[in-house]
This record gives C-alpha cells, structure tokens and sequence, in this order.
C-alpha cells in the first residue's frame, strides 16, 4: 500500500470510529487495527493522536460543507435554501440511525476542556456555519420573507446552537422527532 494510501485509510477509518466511539474512548491501536495498518504507519503520517483529531475535524467540516453549499444557491429564496439545508441536515444526522451525532458536538463536550487546538476548530467552524446562516438570513430580511426584528447574526448563531441541542435529543432519543420539531418552529414560526 502506498503511503499517501495508508493515510487516507487512516483518516477515512478514524471519521467514523472517532464519530462513533469517541475521541477519547478509542486509542491509536483501535484506529490502526480498524484502518489495517501497523502501528508504526500511523506516526509515519501523524504526530500525535491530537494532530489526527484535528484532521478528522477538518475531514467532517468538509462533508458538512457539501451539505451547507446550498445555503450559497442564489437561484433558490433563503427561505428554500435554508429549508433545503436542514432537510439535509436532518438526512445526514439520521443516515446512522441517530447513533453518532454531530461529531463537531460530540468533540465539544468531550474535548473542548482538553485540547485547546481541538476548542479552536470547533469555535471556528460553529463561526462559519453561523456566517453562512447569517448570509442567507440577511438576504431573507431584505426581500422581507424573514423578520428583522432580531439581528440575522444573533437569528444564525441561536439556530447553531438550538440545531445542536435538537441533535443532542436526537441521539439520546434515536428519534429524529427533535431534528424535525427544530425545522417546524426555527422556519415555521422563528424566520417568519
């Protein structure tokens, strides 16, 4: 297996067992022997286990960025781009039957005290999905299809952190029933 190989097995492998094991439950051995590696391979690509998480965070930043590009559809209203969003928000979420979360919460829970560089990435890109949201809110509240009485930034970062709670409930519950509640009330009744 060529080394550029070896890496993206390791990767590819420690998304999901990071995902759903946790960061601290699951230990360089258990990525190695689920990626089918040595050891050795794994500080061949990566400093440290911490150096990993970082690129799996960056690795599942990405995946949320493919779903998150319609936000950016300017032939659709905000208010269909947003829907569109969290329709596929609440797909991605339950692909796994609702075992796994958000790894962005998952990690912020688990390691947000622990690893001041995993804190930093997590910050961050609840800050681009905030500017996302509140890109498209704005524009919702100059044609007038979205209330301007709250700031489209502080509508953007409420809906980040009630989507992350609704996820949360999601999971403990193995229901998606919060993910949709979330939508019905966030568009339905908040964005009017």
């Amino acid at each position: 297996m060529a080394k550029a190989n070896v890496k993206e097995q390791i990767l590819t492998t420690s998304v999901q067992l990071l995902h759903s094991k946790g960061f601290n439950a699951t230990s360089v051995q258990d990525i190695t022997d689920a990626a089918g590696v040595p050891k050795g391979s794994f500080y061949n690509h990566f400093a440290s286990k911490e150096a990993l998480g970082l690129e799996v965070v960056q690795r599942y930043i990405d995946g949320v960025g493919q779903v998150a590009a319609v936000l950016e559809d300017r032939t659709l209203r905000p208010t269909q781009r947003l829907q569109q969003f969290y329709d596929r928000m609440i797909a991605s979420n339950t692909a796994n039957d609702y075992h796994f979360g958000c790894m962005l919460g998952n990690f912020s829970t688990e390691l947000s005290n622990q690893i001041p560089a995993m804190r930093t990435a997590m910050r961050d890109a609840f800050g681009g999905s905030t500017n996302l949201l509140a890109a498209v809110i704005a524009e919702g509240q100059q044609d007038g299809s979205i209330g301007a009485d709250v700031p489209a930034t502080d509508l953007a970062g409420f809906l980040n952190d009630a989507w992350q709670g609704a996820v949360v409930r999601a999971k403990a519950e193995q229901s998606r029933a919060p993910l949709e509640r979330f939508v019905r009330v966030a568009l339905g009744r908040l964005l009017r």
